[in-house]
Order: C-alpha cells, then sequence, then structure tokens
C-alpha cells in the first residue's frame, strides 16, 4: 500500500504561510498528501525547512510504501564508507526524521512502529561507525586483528543500547544510551590493554562522530556514562570488568536501566551472551517488593533535581519527568518487572506497554489498569514527540503560554486547544493516581501508643532483627496498625500477638517481607491466621520467607496439578539451575514453596486432610522423579552411566500408599539391574555393585544435606533386604530370590505398600509385576495374622500412645489398622497399596464383614485426619491444652467436630470400634477362618 492510500489524519496548519509555501511546492501531489505537508510545515518550523529542502528526495519516497523507503536510507548508511559516514548519516538522518515524521503525523505508522524506526536508524548508524572505526585501527596496526582481519567481528566490541533505544521505543530527538563493551576472552591476555586503548579511541571517535554538530546538522547526541562507575572507568569496558562490577556493588537503578538492555552494534553476539550472564544480577531469583521503595526514591530524587514537585499545572509541564508523565509509567512497570521477572521469565520484556500487556496476562496488574496506562504511555508519548517536532529539540515541556498550546493543538490535529488541554490534564491525573498508589501508598497513622493489650509486647519488637535497619522500621510503622487491628478482628488478640510475636523475632531480616507486605494486604491476614492458628508453622515461615513468593508469583489457588506435571516442572527449574549444587538447591526452594502451598490450603480449609495428604505424596514423588536424574548425571560425569538397565527407587509405606503427612520422613528402597555388567565405564570405573551401593548413598545425601535452603527430606532405608546389615542397593536378581525365599512375613505386609516412584521405566514395571505375582503366593492367612499378631506386640511395647489425641499408635489407631488392611491385602492377594481400598479387599476375602470393614474405615479417616492436620500444627504429641484456641479451631474444623468434648468422644469409640473388629479378624484369621 502507498503512503497516501494509509493516511488516517493530518495535522491543521498552525502558520498559513509556512503552510501556503508547502502547499505551493508541492501542487503536483495528491490533495490528502499535499494537505498533510501543509499542516506539516505550518506547526514545524523545523520540518517544514526539511520539506523545502528535501522536496527531490521526498516525492519519491511519498510514491512508495514508506517501509520501502526507510529500508533505503538504512541500506544507504549501512553502505558508507569511512571517510563518507560523518556527512552521509547526518543526510540520512534528516531524511529519516522528515520520512517518520510524516508516517506518525499521517497516522500511517502507530506509535511502536515509528519508535522502532527511529531505533533501528540509531542502531544502523552507530553500527556502522564501530565496524568502519574498529577496521581502522585493525588497518593501523593498532588493534589485533587475529581470526578476525575485517570488520566482520567487529573487533569483539559491542554497543549495548540502553534506555529508550535497548527498548525500541526512541523519540523524535531522541538522545542515546549506549554501554560499549568489548570481549576480552578474543584476544591473548598480554594484548589487553593495548586493546582495550583501540576501543576506547573508536568510543570516542564514535561519539564524536554521531554528536558533533554540523552545518548538515548532528546524527544522535550521545551519552556513555551508564557504563559502570562511570566517573572513573574508561567509555569502553572489558565484559569481565563490567560482570564484576555488578555482581558486587550494581544498584537498583542499574537494574532498572537493563531491562531494557540490548546488543544493539558490533558485535551482538558477543554483547547478547554479556547480557545473558548478567540476568542473575538483574533478575533476583526472589520476588524483589524491596526494589518499589528505590524506585520510589530514585522518583523522588528525579523530581528534587528537576524541581517538579507540586501540583499538575499545565504550562511548562514536563510530560517525561512531572507528575503522571512518561516516567511514571515506565517506572510503574520496570519495577513491577523486577519484583517478579526473576521467578516468571515472560515478564523479561523491554517494551513499555509490552510490559504492562505481560503485567496484566499474569496478574500482577488489573487489566483495566493495564489498559489505562497503556493508552495514556501512547498519548503522551506522542504529544512529547509533536513538542520536539517543532524545532528538532530534546524538550519534554509543554508550552509555557496560550500560543504554543494552540501550535501543539494543531499539530495533534485538534481545533479545540482547550480540549486538548482538559485531555492531557485529565491523562496526566490518572496515570499520578495510578502510579502514586503503588509506590507511595497511603499511610496510615501509627498511634502514638500501642493499645494496652498489646504494649507489652509491642515494646521489645524494636530490638529484633528484622527491625535493626531504619528503611525496615519506617516500613514496619507503616504495617503496624492495620496487623494489630487484624489482631483484634480474630477475637483473640493477644493470642495473635503472641503467635506473631514468634514469628516477627524469628525473621533475620524485615525490609523485603515488609514491602511485600505493603504491596498485598491479603498477606497481612494469611500471616495473622497462621501465627494464631499454627504457631511453628509461623516460626518455618519466618526462617523461610521466601515461600510467601509463590503465593502471589504463581498460581497458588489453582487446581492441584498432580505427581506427573510437577516433576515435569521441576526438571525444567533443575535443567536451568545450571550446576549440580545450584540443582539440589533449586529443589529444595521449589519443594519448600509447593510443600507451604499444601500446609495452606489445608490451614484455610481449601483441602481436606486425605487431600493434603495424597499432595504431600505427590510433592515427595516428584521431588524424586526429577532429583534422581540429577544425582545419576552428576555421578556419571565420573563413574560413567549406570551399569545395564540402572536402577528404580521404590516408595514404602506411607509415600508407597500415597499418602504422607506434613513432617514424613520417606522410606524408600533402591533396586539395580546391572543385566550381568561387572562394572561402570567411566574416567574412574566401579565394580557394579560398588557402583550403585554409591549411587543410593548420593541419593541419600542430595535429599538429606543440610544446604543453604536445608534439607528435601528425611530418608530411612530400613525397609530394604536385610535392614540395615544389608547393602543400601538391592540387585534386582537378588531381591527377588529373596523376596521368595527368605523374606519375613512383615516384609510381605510392606510389600502391599511398595511403588515405583524414580528411576528407571522398564525396571519399575517389571518390579510391580513381580509384586502382584508374588503377593498371592504368600497369601496363607494364619501364617499373615500370626505376623500381624506378633507385630502388634512388639509395636505396643516399643511404642505406646501419646497423649488423648494420639492418632498413629496404640490398639485400634492408625497404624494399627494399616497393619491389618496390610495383612488383608497380601493373604487376599489383593494389588492395593492404599489403606482404605484395602480394607475393601478384606471384606470382599472374608476378612472382615461389611460392617467392621465400615467401622475400620470410618476410624482411620479419623485418625488419618488428626494425624495430618496436627503434624501441621506441632511435632509433639497433641494436646489440647496445649493448643492455641485457634489451633484447636483449626484441628476440629480439619475432623469435622464441633468442641472438644466431642472429639474426645469420637477418637475413643472409633479406637474401640477399630480394636474390636482387628481383635475379631486376627483371631479368625489364626483360626483358618
Amino acid at each position: 500500500m502507498t503512503f497516501s492510500s494509509r493516511l488516517t489524519r493530518c495535522p491543521i496548519p498552525f502558520d498559513a504561510d509556512r503552510a501556503a509555501d508547502a502547499a505551493e511546492t508541492f501542487g503536483d501531489l495528491p490533495g490528502d498528501l499535499r494537505d498533510l505537508l501543509k499542516g506539516t510545515a505550518g506547526c514545524s518550523p523545523y520540518l517544514g525547512g526539511l520539506i523545502q529542502r528535501e522536496g527531490d528526495w521526498l516525492r519519491p519516497a511519498l510514491s512508495a510504501p514508506p517501509e520501502t523507503a526507510m529500508q533505503a536510507l538504512l541500506d544507504h548508511v549501512a553502505s558508507l564508507s569511512a571517510s563518507d559516514m560523518k556527512a552521509g548519516m547526518r543526510v540520512a538522518k534528516q531524511r529519516a526524521a522528515l520520512l517518520i515524521a510524516l508516517a506518525d503525523l499521517g497516522g500511517v505508522w502507530p506509535l511502536e512502529t515509528v519508535t522502532k524506526a527511529l531505533t533501528d536508524f540509531a542502531d544502523t548508524c552507530v553500527d556502522t561507525g564501530i565496524r568502519r572505526l574498529v577496521a581502522a585501527e585493525i588497518a593501523r596496526g593498532k588493534l589485533p586483528a587475529g581470526d578476525h582481519p575485517d570488520d566482520a567481528g567487529a573487533g569483539g566490541m559491542v554497543a549495548l543500547a540502553m534506555g529508550k533505544q535497548g527498548a525500541y521505543e526512541l523519540n523524535f530527538s531522541s538522545d542515546i544510551d549506549l554501554i560499549c563493551l568489548f570481549d576480552q576472552d578474543r584476544y591473548a591476555p598480554d594484548d589487553y590493554y593495548d586493546v582495550r586503548a583501540a576501543l576506547v579511541r573508536v568510543t570516542r571517535r564514535l561519539a564524536a562522530l554521531l554528536s558533533e554538530s554540523t552545518a548538515q546538522g548532528y546524527v544522535f547526541r550521545t551519552d556513555l556514562r551508564l557504563r559502570p562507575d562511570a566517573a572513573v572507568t574508561p567509555v569502553c569496558i572489558a565484559m569481565e570488568a563490567a560482570e564484576r562490577y555488578y555482581e558486587s556493588v550494581g544498584r537498583t537503578w542499574e537494574r532498572a536501566a537493563h531491562i531494557k538492555a540490548r546488543a544493539a552494534a558490533g558485535d551482538v553476539a558477543a554483547g547478547a551472551g554479556y547480557l545473558d550472564r548478567l540476568a542473575p544480577f538483574v533478575w533476583r531469583k526472589h520476588l524483589d517488593f524491596a526494589s518499589i521503595q528505590d524506585a520510589h526514591d530514585m522518583r523522588l530524587k528525579i523530581r528534587d533535581h528537576k524541581g517538579l514537585h507540586g501540583d499538575i499545572q499545565l504550562a511548562g509541564h514536563n510530560m517525561k519527568l512531572g507528575r503522571g508523565g512518561i516516567r511514571e509509567i515506565e517506572f510503574f512497570t520496570q519495577t513491577r518487572q523486577l519484583i517478579a521477572g526473576g521467578r516468571d521469565t515472560d515478564l523479561r520484556v523491554r517494551g513499555t506497554t509490552d510490559g504492562l500487556a505481560r503485567l496484566a496476562e499474569k496478574s500482577w496488574i488489573p487489566a483495566d489498569v493495564a489498559g489505562r496506562l497503556t493508552a495514556h504511555y501512547r498519548f503522551h508519548r506522542e504529544v512529547e514527540h509533536r513538542l520536539q517536532m517543532v524545532a528538532d529539540a530534546q524538550t519534554h515541556s509543554l508550552p509555557p503560554g496560550d500560543e504554543g498550546f494552540d501550535r501543539l493543538a494543531r499539530f495533534m490535529g485538534e481545533c479545540d486547544t482547550s480540549k486538548l488541554q482538559a485531555e492531557i490534564l485529565e491523562r496526566l491525573s490518572d496515570v499520578h493516581a495510578l502510579c502514586e498508589g503503588f509506590f507511595a501508598p497511603t499511610q496510615s497513622a501509627a498511634p502514638a501508643d500501642a493499645p494496652d493489650w498489646a504494649r507489652d509486647v509491642t515494646d521489645r519488637w524494636a530490638s529484633y532483627p528484622a527491625l535493626r535497619s531504619q528503611r525496615a522500621r519506617e516500613l514496619f510503622a507503616r504495617l503496624r496498625p492495620e496487623l494489630l487491628q487484624r489482631m483484634q478482628e480474630t477475637g483473640r488478640p493477644q493470642e495473635a500477638l503472641r503467635a506473631f510475636d514468634g514469628f516477627l523475632k524469628g525473621l533475620p531480616a524485615g525490609v523485603q517481607l515488609f514491602a511485600l507486605f505493603a504491596s498485598n494486604a491479603p498477606l497481612i491476614d494469611m500471616i495473622v491466621d497462621i501465627a494464631a492458628t499454627a504457631p511453628e508453622l509461623a516460626l518455618y515461615l519466618s526462617r523461610n520467607s521466601q515461600v510467601l513468593d509463590a503465593v502471589i508469583g504463581g498460581d497458588f489457588f489453582a487446581p492441584w496439578p498432580g505427581a506427573e506435571k510437577l516433576a515435569g516442572e521441576l526438571a525444567i527449574a533443575l535443567g536451568d539451575a545450571g550446576d549440580y549444587e545450584r540443582q539440589l538447591d533449586q529443589a529444595r526452594r521449589w519443594k519448600k514453596e509447593w510443600h507451604f502451598r499444601v500446609g495452606v490450603h489445608l490451614l484455610r480449609g481449601l483441602i481436606g486432610a486425605d487431600e493434603a495428604a495424597a499432595q504431600y505424596a505427590d510433592l515427595a514423588q516428584a521431588v524424586l522423579s526429577a532429583v534422581w536424574p540429577c544425582v545419576v548425571a552428576e555421578f556419571a560425569r565420573k563413574h560413567g552411566p549406570p551399569p545395564g538397565q540402572g536402577a528404580v527407587v521404590l516408595g514404602m509405606g506411607s509415600l508407597g500408599a500415597a499418602r504422607i503427612g506434613p513432617r514424613s520422613d520417606l522410606d524408600l528402597i533402591v533396586l539395580y539391574d546391572a543385566a550381568g555388567i561387572e562394572a561402570s565405564e567411566g574416567r574412574k570405573p566401579l565394580a557394579t555393585r560398588t557402583y550403585y551401593a554409591r549411587l543410593t548413598q548420593a541419593l541419600i545425601t542430595a535429599l538429606t544435606a543440610p544446604m543453604a535452603e536445608g534439607k528435601l527430606y528425611e530418608v530411612d532405608m530400613r525397609l530394604r533386604p536385610s535392614g540395615n546389615q544389608g547393602p543400601v542397593a538391592t540387585s534386582w536378581q537378588a531381591y527377588q530370590s529373596y523376596q521368595r525365599d527368605e523374606a519375613w512375613t512383615w516384609e510381605h505386609l510392606a510389600l502391599t505398600r511398595a511403588r515405583a516412584v524414580a528411576g528407571a521405566r522398564g525396571l519399575a514395571a517389571e518390579f510391580e509385576k513381580f509384586r502382584r505375582a508374588l503377593i498371592p503366593q504368600k497369601a496363607d492367612r494364619p501364617t499373615v495374622a500370626q505376623a500381624v499378631l506378633d507385630m502388634r506386640r512388639r509395636l505396643a511395647e516399643a511404642k505406646p500412645p501419646r497423649g488423648v489425641w494420639e492418632a498413629k499408635l496404640g490398639p485400634g489407631r492408625g497404624q494399627d489398622i494399616e497393619l491389618v488392611a496390610q495383612a488383608a491385602a497380601l493373604s487376599g492377594a489383593s494389588a492395593a497399596t492404599r489403606t482404605v481400598p484395602q480394607i475393601l479387599a478384606g471384606q470382599k476375602s472374608g476378612w472382615f464383614t461389611r460392617d467392621q470393614a465400615a467401622a475400620l474405615r470410618i476410624a482411620y479417616e479419623l485418625f488419618r485426619r488428626i494425624e495430618v492436620a496436627g503434624k501441621l500444627l506441632t511435632d509433639e504429641p497433641l494436646e489440647p491444652a496445649k493448643l492455641s484456641s485457634r489451633g484447636a479451631e483449626f484441628l476440629l474444623r480439619a475432623v469435622g467436630e464441633r468442641d472438644v468434648a466431642a472429639l474426645n468422644r469420637q477418637v475413643e469409640i472409633r479406637r474401640a470400634e477399630a480394636a474390636k473388629v482387628i481383635d475379631s479378624a486376627i483371631e479368625n484369621a489364626l483360626e483358618g477362618g
């Protein structure tokens, strides 16, 4: 499509004489193009002059699509020789400015296309300048050519485009911010200082080439001050030196600046690699709410420096830096990206409108806020462009008087100046309201004194580690009134306060967490609820507060994904983590977040105890499934890949039954099939038995080692053949032989709750086939019943029940029911691995009557709910007198009882009924019934 066919708007001439001159000069053009030129010349002396001077070039340019004309200008600049660059770039810049302005004013291109065209031209000029100047240094023998005798690699030098150029958002009269670096690894160490000196010369000449004003104008004003420690470093520095700077002393504003950083010219591949290595500096692994305060401080410093405080007054208002201006929207967007971009790579986009769209898509900001800010941003940028087009001035200020506003209104295609002024004021005010509330929310006035019921506790808060910094104290002062109010609303404020005090006292630092609370009020409710209900969980949270990231940074309240999807997600995260130690720390962080999610969902009644137990088991299986390949890969680097078919990790006990509690350890067995291979093949080969024993030990270490992020799980391997006396890994052939000919009946009972949770799929399938075939062979009812009788006696002697609400130990309680259910499954040749299906299998095979099975099931579900919910509250024996009132309320809700007395009655009734059923079932089985 031609330029003319795409026109959608037109400026209104402000200066009639200039408009008439343009109309006369281009009287041969179609009326719509002539009107565009008249309106443009009549509003902009600068563009009017270009229209007159570039008429011979402009006519054919307007007869074609603007993209064609723009590409021809870019190709021309890229082809300029070193001697022609200075003049050639300036002529091309004037033509590009004119073409882009006309496409903008005529509505041929939307804002994003306009700013990209300006940016593409800047990139091309910088790239051409670097390549010609580097080639000159090589030709003079001042820069080692190495394997690159021409300028193809730009001498390893790259220009990072920062700010608006990096985001393809250059404005009409923009300067450009560059950071110039070179890849020191391209050169021999002895050449380092000569290389740096040569590339410093290139950078200085590049800046002069672009910035110097001649009779033909300038190309781009160039600013190099965004480089690391600009006051003392040369204008071009080594990438390695820049990385060291950011890793050691990089500041929040530098992180924000690098959101838009882009390798734009020179050795772009080397520049892109550098930015990838810098990503951990820019994007923090945890949600970074403390950056809000840093950004707010930066905004205030800019306003102080520019004298831009006070109410919005249109005359002379700065559309970029003033209240409600462009920078407000950019800071709002970038700060939100900094907060969450470390966790969500989808937020790592450079453009402002793209950033707003992603933030809305990810529910970080409401969609209507994103839409309003996007519309305001585009409008502000168009106003900014019109202000700059008048005289090609790097200005962002609205006119100081009526005449200037009349010109601006006509340039915007508006006849009514007051209407434009009203729209500008409305948009500035809306931006300010949206952004100021984010950066500086209204502060609640803290009372002079805490309420009487709180004073004894709050008086000691100032001594806690979390409040040792001034910044933490300021943030907490804003939060304290609301915290105390939420505690008051619990109905038992002193109890809630004491629990919260334990949480606060355990916090090693407070700035990040307090900033997070200030920006997410619902989290205050959650913390007060957790502290008042489960003080031990609150204490855990105080030491692992980063798990709160998941509450607001992910799908915290989405449906449970299941073990397979969880394992896939963790596998991807571990693949991105890098080395082995980082993988294990990443696994620990990931597990903590999901573990915390299950606990909060249970605590707040979103899921029941059985559902929580299933989710805890899914989580453990996902961790094992994803961590095992990492352990194998790390071990194989030294000792070679696993010989034969590999190994499989079996989950036993509660994990095998896919139901574990919040504090459960993992009962595991490792089986391997070497397929007759005697040793591994690697740098340090090992005999097969030794290989798998040490590989298993590596898995145990990976799960249990206390690292920076804590442990994953405690592990119990005592269910393997011969218990603690046997090898930690058992060969598949030996395991089959042992189970057939040597295993005790209790080991066959354990087999009824065994399943593969990680490792070689082929071996896992073989194990399940073997398990299903073996169980019927070991189904002698009297033998099984005698084994259960003996086990019950030993358990009663070794582990008596603890407390009135004991859920696991003792006759008729959880462990006793699980044991008889396993016996029913084994003697009934059932493949079921979970307790309730095993009870139903026992009913089918005659171990229990229908009523007996129902009694066992009801009792087991009660004790399971008590155990899972109780372990969330404490690892000590459950005693009503030691629970907080909120804790007791949670437990009663979890088990479905109205009060403590009713629960006590149910515990005793169900325990007695289950014990009676179990005694009867064993007695009948011993008699052969």
